[in-house]
């Protein structure tokens, strides 16, 4: 309400009569804040009892009267903007008291005719109880949002009009959790539910909407709705009438997600069904035992668990009791007791039972008192009798084999004590050996020593055949590439697989007739199918599936060849390891013999088998490939050469005593170092060698060798030799400094036992070259001869 209109002017009428009548304040005020007219009621509520005291106190509407000081610039923006303002809610303080106000005010500017502004005046009306409450309202708000996220499923609030329509007045959050849209969205489209209403339950809920509108009060209804993405959710509604108008009615309720509910109801009713069932068609016998009158039903077919017919007259319930193994009796009778008393939960007993033809069977009895009198005593028990003879025998079976095992386990103990001392006795049977060569070199074939000599030469040769024997005990000798048929060497791997295979693993294998012959070391062989395959069911990840193993002769032409990784042509025979697993992407199978490439967990695995599987093919001058595509499973094809595609070799017949052969002869100006820590070894090496005609560097320890290097940086060397194990520095060790301090360097590595392991860090070292350990010195001066006449690689 304004006290002039727009268009009064100073010079206009006298309206003070009604300026004081108004039941709001009305003032007049300069631009700078000044009060210069206020009527009565703006003076009382500003405390004060006359305009004059009004006008007198209050000097700067702006910084005195305005809680908020900003709030007067503002004032004055929208009266410059618009000319006027309505509506504008400010807090104030009651001037003398300084209590707070709330105030909303009207205002124009009053200008005269050459558009000066003169003043300002308005209207003030006190407007705290109207605040007051609707903050009351949004507090109340807040709590009901906030009591009503507490509570499962969403709150709400509805009116429903005569016509069916309904205008949601409250929505909790929960909503959301039921529908997946937010409570605004419903609000906004009440018919929005009527979309997820399952089609048929459509009934129902027009039941309800009748009911409704008929004015029923309480309503509980369970209906199903269908979410977008194809789920079904079972809801209960719950609601009841609040009051009714001329519109419609409004009601409140909550709406449940009860899909939980439903499920266990519908698995209780499943279960209940199969119990059902179970009591006339289960393998196991089930039974019910009236306690009181002795009497015991038993499931369909129990007789025949015990060899019984049907039309056999048989008392089962003391039958089964009398034709317990008397060994077991006692036991029984303890089991039934302590559930009987109370003790156990539940009854569980494993006992002999003699069947009809006299056989022993063993039984697992389990059962549980369902009912007892006031005084605790059982009434009636119901239970199941299951034949677990097969699981006894698979358990004394299992005993049998973890005897074995610790038999195995101890005999690889003493094979590892056994292989420890013959590495020592072929140090020093090098040794002998190798100082005759050089001693019968010395003293020339007409000599008188020669005979004794020859003597000393068939009993080392003799003890050499002793040590390797130890050495096949205890599963370190070297590659002995042997001519043999493959198919029995997969047939006696295949052997042993089965007794590893996992559970829900099924081995399919196809092998041929033909014996398909082959140059091969046959432990490597069967290591090669053994790795294949438990890659293969490592691939499962624990579950089932199916690994193929086939055998079978290929011919291979100049163009697969090359395809096949450099492979002559000519016949092969190809082993084969397939699985059904997850199989492997193109990166994978890029690196899939790298290595310490694994695709398992840190932890479970160490990436060697398949690096092993491969070194192992290509020594053997074969070739593995591999076909995997992700979803397809993965299969492994080794190409081994036949027998009658490789150069046959003469057979090794028994040792004879042999001539001095001739030292091969050496390059000019070849540097050959050689490491060992066993002084008797380097010093018999460095005199050979150095015999051959090579400069020679001997040295006793890796540690030794590497300070010999580093400090003669400009002392070229064309090979290294040195031995793996040494105290200290290994020889990978050396390898691995050599080759930093020296990129390129070439490095061989000796061994008297050539793991798996060990040609691994051998290639990640950069070493190619990896010996077996001779006992013989002419042929490890053979070895470095041929070493330093192939071309190096880096």
């Amino acid at each position: 309400m304004h006290a002039m209109s727009p268009s009064s002017s100073p010079s206009d009428g006298d309206f003070s009569t009604l300026f004081n009548f108004l039941p709001i304040g009305a003032y007049r005020c300069a631009p700078d804040g000044s009060v210069l007219r206020a009527n009565q009621a703006l003076a009382e509520l500003n405390g004060y009892d006359s305009e004059t005291a009004l006008v007198a106190h209050l000097q700067d509407i702006g910084r005195e009267w305005y809680v908020d000081p900003q709030r007067r610039t503002e004032f004055q923006a929208l009266l410059a903007r618009d000319g006027f303002v309505r509506g504008f809610v400010s807090e104030v303080y009651r001037h003398r008291t300084r209590e707070k106000l709330w105030v909303s005010e009207n205002a124009h500017g009053v200008r005269d005719a050459h558009g000066v502004l003169h003043y300002y005046e308005g209207t003030v009306e006190d407007i705290t109880a109207h605040v007051r409450d609707q903050k009351a309202l949004q507090d109340g708000v807040e709590q009901l949002r906030l009591i009503t996220s507490q509570v499962p499923g969403a709150v709400f609030a509805v009116h429903v009009r005569h016509d069916g329509t309904r205008e949601y007045r409250f929505l909790s959050a929960g909503i959301r959790d039921i529908y997946g849209f937010e409570a605004e969205d419903l609000m906004r489209t009440p018919t929005l539910l009527a979309r997820y209403f399952h089609p048929e339950d459509q009934s129902m809920l027009e039941r309800d909407r009748q009911a409704i509108l008929a004015g029923q009060g309480n309503l509980e209804t369970e209906f199903r709705v269908v979410l977008p993405d194809g789920r079904i959710k079972w809801i209960c509604n719950r609601s009841c009438a609040v009051s009714a108008d001329e519109a419609g009615f409004l009601r409140v309720g909550v709406l449940l997600d009860i899909t939980d509910r439903k499920e266990a109801e519908a698995a209780l009713r499943d279960s209940e069904a199969l119990w059902k069932l179970a009591l006339e068609s289960t393998g196991d016998g089930v039974w019910d035992w009236n306690l009181v009158t002795d009497k015991e039903y038993f499931s369909q077919g129990m007789k025949g668990m015990f060899g019984y017919d049907e039309a056999d007259d048989v008392d089962l319930s003391h039958a089964l009791d009398a034709n317990t193994h008397p060994d077991d009796v006692a036991q029984m009778w303890q089991d039934r007791q302590r559930h009987f008393d109370g003790v156990a939960d539940a009854y569980r007993n494993e006992r002999r039972i003699r069947c009809k033809d006299g056989s022993w069977k063993w039984v697992l009895s389990r059962g549980v008192v369902l009912a007892r009198d006031d005084g605790g005593k059982p009434l009636r028990m119901i239970g199941t009798h299951t034949d677990i003879t097969e699981h006894k025998n698979a358990e004394s079976q299992h005993r049998a084999l973890e005897a074995q095992l610790r038999e195995s386990q101890k005999m690889e103990a003493i094979g590892t004590l056994a292989g420890g001392v013959a590495h020592d006795f072929n140090n020093l049977l090098a040794a002998i050996l190798g100082n005759l060569v050089l001693a019968r070199e010395d003293v020339g074939e007409g000599h008188a020593a020669q005979e004794s000599l020859a003597e000393i030469h068939r009993a080392a040769i003799r003890a050499r055949q002793l040590v390797q024997q130890i050495l096949t005990f205890s599963r370190r000798q070297t590659q002995e590439m042997l001519h043999q048929p493959l198919t029995p060497l997969v047939e006696e791997a295949l052997r042993l697989m089965r007794s590893l295979l996992p559970a829900g693993l099924r081995l399919e294998v196809r092998l041929p007739s033909a014996a398909l012959p082959v140059l091969v070391d046959a432990t490597q062989m069967q290591q090669v199918l053994m790795n294949l395959c438990a890659n293969a069911w490592q691939a499962m990840e624990g579950g089932s599936g199916d690994i193929t193993v086939a055998l079978g002769e290929v011919l291979v032409d100049a163009s697969q060849g090359l395809q096949f990784g450099g492979l002559a042509g000519g016949a092969y025979a190809c082993l084969s390891v397939a699985d059904n697993g997850p199989g492997m992407d193109e990166a994978t199978r890029e690196r899939i013999f790298e290595p310490f490439f694994t695709t398992k967990a840190p932890g479970t695995g160490t990436g060697l088998g398949l690096a092993v599987v491969h070194g192992i093919v290509k020594a053997h001058r074969g070739s593995i490939l591999v076909h995997s595509r992700p979803g397809e499973g993965a299969r492994f094809d080794v190409y081994l050469p036949l027998a009658s595609a490789v150069a046959q070799e003469a057979t090794p017949g028994v040792a004879q005593t042999p001539a001095v052969a001739p030292p091969p002869a050496a390059a000019p100006g070849k540097h050959v170092v050689y490491i060992d820590d066993y002084e008797a070894l380097v010093f018999l090496v460095g005199r050979l060698l150095r015999k051959q005609g090579y400069r020679t560097h001997t040295f006793e320890s890796g540690e030794a060798a590497v300070v010999w290097l580093r400090e003669n940086p400009d002392d070229p060397v064309d090979l290294i030799v040195t031995d793996q194990n040494m105290p200290g520095m290994s020889g990978i060790d050396v390898a691995r400094e050599a080759r930093r301090m020296r990129p390129g360097q070439r490095v061989a590595i000796v061994s008297g036992h050539i793991s798996d392991r060990l040609l691994a860090e051998a290639s990640a070292a950069g070493v190619r070259d990896v010996m077996a350990k001779q006992d013989r010195m002419d042929a490890l001066g053979q070895a470095i001869h041929d070493l330093l006449l192939e071309p190096s690689s880096t």
